[in-house]
């Protein structure tokens, strides 16, 4: 699923015109990114949650020439998966395998 099945899916749900779900879905993403640069936490419960992380500098390599170059420090947004949606994603997954997902 991409942005834009996202938008029609609330178009569709909601009997709106696409223009008008794209703007709430724009509304979401815009406010979510808002949170994340300025440092604050998302939490959708039963989802999972947003944060950014705060990763150090370090020394790596070029790949192409194994030149030692130096990485710099970065804040970059990091999810951490809901119980509830882990437990869904392993169920379906279990189920549509031709695993068992009850004991006999």
């Amino acid at each position: 699923m991409n942005k834009s099945d996202l938008i029609d899916i609330l178009a569709a749900k909601l009997n709106q015109p696409r223009k008008k779900a794209e703007e709430v879905i724009n509304l979401i993403f815009d406010s979510m990114t808002e949170t994340l640069a300025t440092g604050g936490r998302i939490e959708i419960r039963g989802f999972g949650s947003f944060f950014p992380k705060e990763y150090g500098a370090y020394v790596g390599r070029n790949p192409r020439t194994g030149e030692a170059i130096q990485v710099k420090p970065k804040r970059l947004p990091f999810f951490k998966v809901g119980k509830e949606l882990k437990e869904r994603v392993d169920g379906e997954k279990g189920a549509g395998s031709g695993q068992q997902t009850e004991p006999v």
